[in-house]
């Protein structure tokens, strides 16, 4: 199994200041450059024995989010979302590949948003919560396990049951 969980912040710490083009280019080169380049080396490993690889994207990739951050997450993830589905019809059968898109997560973000942010988004989600970071991990695990021995190319939102 492999999980590509490629993720550079761009929301805390001095990068929340950077313009536009500079995040952007760090996205592109972590998340996307840097998921596509690992699901290669893991895949080339994996097409004699098999195995797993799960890619993270985002919930809100098809359905769009106004601000500049969205608007760059949504590109890049959307470009993880992609080129994992075409993965997966190219290693098939041998190895799956399957991706996850959180919603939203307790990260270092969350924990540092605006409490009436904070609120709203767990009052919008119809489990009442943000995500764990665990319960991201065990969608991974599930997609890992031969429980999902049939489910390749496919994108699960784990996101507390937010429907856009």
């Amino acid at each position: 199994m492999w999980v590509n969980n490629a993720g550079a912040d761009v929301l805390t710490g001095e990068a929340a200041d950077w313009e536009w083009e500079r995040k952007l280019d760090v996205l592109l080169a972590v998340d996307l450059k840097g998921t596509i380049a690992c699901s290669y080396a893991a895949g080339e490993l994996m097409r004699e024995g098999g195995g797993t690889i799960i890619n993270m994207s985002w919930d809100h990739v098809t359905t769009g989010m106004a601000g500049e951050n969205p608007q760059l997450f949504s590109a890049v993830k959307g470009g993880v979302l992609a080129f994992s589905k075409s993965l997966a019809r190219a290693m098939a059968p041998a190895v799956r590949v399957n991706v996850l898109c959180p919603g939203w997560i307790e990260t270092s973000f969350g924990e540092q948003v605006d409490r009436e942010f904070h609120r709203s988004v767990a009052d919008d989600t119809p489990l009442g919560r943000w995500g764990r970071p665990q319960d991201v991990a065990e969608a991974a695990v599930y997609l890992a396990s031969p429980a999902a021995s049939f489910i390749t190319g496919q994108a699960i939102n784990v996101n507390g049951g937010v429907v856009m």
